[in-house]
């Protein structure tokens, strides 16, 4: 009880100082709280739906129209115009009203009836990634489905039956398997991982925050009086407010993703619960290595925020690894989002248990050497300063 007295000493210090000055927990909180309503709503659906596009259509016939109107059924685009020539289509893209849009040239069902192979020309627009991307596949989908009609009925003119024009059409079948996420839901792909990340990154700044603030304010002496001079006791109780805050929210929002949202989870919730906390609790540590050994509180500040940035691109789920150069790849294993990230695959959608993942748990909790080594640098600090 009594080792543990200062820590209990520093915390209560810690909570009077968020308590003084709220508006920094208050504006952070809402910050999340926010990033996952927006996240949440735009992805209610799964995926964009009824995205806009257009169609060129220079043949006017019942097969151009027809193309038109099953491509303005489908779920994920809607035809928003149609367009007499090129120029007019493209200028509509370049203004954004439109992400793609095909280009039926004349004479097409002239081409079908003389049993010619008509072109199609579709443009997409691939400056935005997700829209693009999904016009794209779409629209593809649409032309590969038209070109099969279009050689189905000229099959039939010829006299072949149906079990013969549908080995003609489409030889070999395939059949696919989106493990853990058949709806094709962007929510699961980019919440479960983004939203724990960017309170990860909040958790990481207030922390680094909070040290800085006793730098700024020249409260260090009256800090480490509290902990009886002892920096493992300071750092501990100074970042302990913020350990229960945000691994509080981090488990609300698993909560709401994995319960209410209904995210997959085929593996132990216990799991999960420990890894966000570990992940809490390694972000910190970071924090305060990097606070610790840079004086300077606009310096340390930035730091801070350039390595939590550098995390969203090289925790994996944005960009795979393993097509990164190697450098960059032994890079990854310093944040501690990317083995949450690790861990969150191994447990939530193969549903494997902790020996499958045991040595991303070991490597979160390797991060507590950074807070080892920050309790050191700041020691030396506080020493240093005393004597002169």
């Amino acid at each position: 009880m009594k080792r543990g007295y200062p820590i209990y000493r520093v915390f209560k210090r810690e909570c009077r100082r968020i308590v003084n000055s709220p508006r920094y927990l208050i504006m952070l909180t809402l910050g999340i709280v926010l990033t996952f309503i927006i996240f949440a709503t735009m992805t209610s659906n799964g995926q964009p739906q009824r995205l806009p596009v257009g169609v060129v259509d220079m043949d006017g016939s019942y097969l151009s129209r027809r193309i038109c109107h099953e491509l303005d059924a489908t779920s994920g685009v809607k035809v928003h115009a149609v367009y007499n020539n090129h120029m007019e289509a493209r200028r509509a893209m370049q203004r954004g009203e439109i992400f793609a849009f095909y280009e039926i040239p004349a004479g097409t069902y002239n081409d079908v009836l003389q049993f010619k192979a008509p072109h199609f020309v579709l443009y997409n627009n691939a400056a935005y990634l997700l829209a693009g991307t999904l016009c794209y596949k779409q629209l593809a989908t649409m032309g590969i489905m038209a070109g099969a009609a279009v050689q189905r009925e000229i099959l039939r003119k010829k006299g072949f039956g149906e079990d013969q024009i549908m080995g003609l059409i489409q030889p070999v079948a395939f059949e696919t398997h989106n493990i853990s996420n058949p709806w094709i839901n962007y929510g699961i792909y980019l919440m479960t991982t983004l939203i724990p990340a960017v309170i990860a990154f909040v958790a990481l700044m207030h922390t680094g925050y909070a040290i800085s603030t006793e730098r700024r304010q020249k409260s260090i002496k009256r800090w480490m009086q509290k902990a009886r001079g002892n920096t493992v006791y300071a750092l501990l109780g100074k970042m302990l407010p913020y350990t229960l805050w945000y691994t509080l929210l981090a488990l609300i929002a698993n909560l709401v993703m994995f319960g209410f949202l209904g995210f997959p989870m085929e593996g132990s919730w216990l799991l999960m619960v420990l890894s966000t906390i570990l992940l809490i609790f390694a972000a910190q540590c970071a924090g305060v290595l990097i606070c610790c050994c840079i004086n300077e509180a606009s310096l340390s500040m930035s730091v801070c925020t350039l390595y939590s940035a550098m995390s969203f691109s090289l925790s994996g789920f944005s960009y795979p690894i393993e097509s990164m150069p190697p450098l960059f790849q032994s890079f990854c294993w310093l944040y501690p989002i990317r083995h949450y990230f690790l861990n969150y695959r191994e447990i939530a959608i193969y549903g494997n248990g902790f020996g499958q993942c045991w040595l991303h748990f070991a490597a979160l909790i390797a991060f507590g050497l950074l807070f080892l080594l920050g309790a050191y640098m700041l020691n030396w600090q506080t020493r240093k300063n005393t004597a002169q």
